[in-house]
């Protein structure tokens, strides 16, 4: 499944047990000698919610949250008559999170999450700072400063108000951001342009999986920043376009985001 072309591997684990989701990962998440994903998703009974996912990056490394994964699980859980809800609970390893679907004629269209509370305190994120929260502030990489805001969405990330972001070489850029020191778990980074008070652009290189197409906590790190430094408002939803499609997110006054966005079905079948 993918959500806006950043695609898992999902398994449905009410029917299944993966033994090992670390090796599985690296060797299924190969485009060449796999079947291809930015990693795999595991859909899983929960004892405190509806149900809970695990996923792991392309390296094999756990993450605690994907936006886009939440959405295709939504999707996923109802079509596949899991549940008859159009509204739960999903635990993840970065807390609860509750999913809204709308429901067309039996198909998911489009699923709403409450993302929780963006937090911008640098020792919850972690990252290494003398401030309590790094919001512009400059860091050279490469031999280039950029004024760097760093957000945690249950992961980490540090989002870069930029311009020309097309034609980054986020190849280069991307490892010297995700294993910079400043960062002890490592980070995603997102590089921005804005467009207006309602729309932003944004190329995102994940930690552990290179860059994706897009990334949900990503977008809703962007967002966050975004109100954060007076580029955006509150309470409004702002439409951030990735390489994969477009998501809606809104920060709102009590730092909660929600996160809007499609998911969808690519293929399914067994693997050995």
């Amino acid at each position: 499944m993918h959500g806006i072309g950043n695609d898992y591997i999902y398994f449905n684990c009410f029917e299944e047990k993966i033994e090992d989701p670390e090796n599985l990962s690296i060797r299924l998440s190969d485009r060449h000698f796999g079947i291809g994903g930015d990693g795999i998703v595991l859909i899983m009974p929960s004892e405190t919610c509806d149900f809970r996912m695990r996923m792991f990056n392309a390296d094999g490394s756990e993450g605690k949250m994907c936006g886009n994964a939440t959405r295709c699980i939504g999707k996923y859980v109802y079509e596949k008559g899991l549940t008859d809800k159009t509204e739960f609970t999903l635990e993840t390893l970065s807390g609860v999170k509750v999913l809204k679907l709308a429901v067309k004629d039996g198909i998911v269209d489009s699923v709403t999450v409450d993302m929780g509370k963006a937090v911008f305190r640098a020792a919850d994120i972690p990252v290494i700072s003398d401030k309590e929260e790094v919001v512009e502030e400059p860091l050279t990489v490469n031999g280039v400063t950029h004024n760097i805001t760093c957000v945690s969405m249950g992961n980490p990330h540090c989002v870069i108000f930029t311009t020309g972001i097309k034609d980054l070489d986020l190849e280069k850029i991307g490892p010297s951001y995700e294993n910079h020191p400043m960062f002890p778990e490592r980070i995603n980074t997102e590089f921005a342009e804005y467009v207006d008070e309602h729309t932003l652009n944004m190329r995102v290189w994940e930690r552990g999986s290179g860059e994706t197409l897009a990334c949900g906590t990503g977008a809703c790190a962007l967002v966050s920043a975004a109100v954060k430094t007076g580029r955006c408002r509150a309470d409004e939803f702002v439409k951030v376009n990735l390489i994969g499609g477009t998501l809606e997110v809104m920060f709102k006054s009590d730092s909660t985001v929600i996160m809007k966005g499609p998911a969808a079905f690519s293929f399914e079948g067994e693997v050995e």
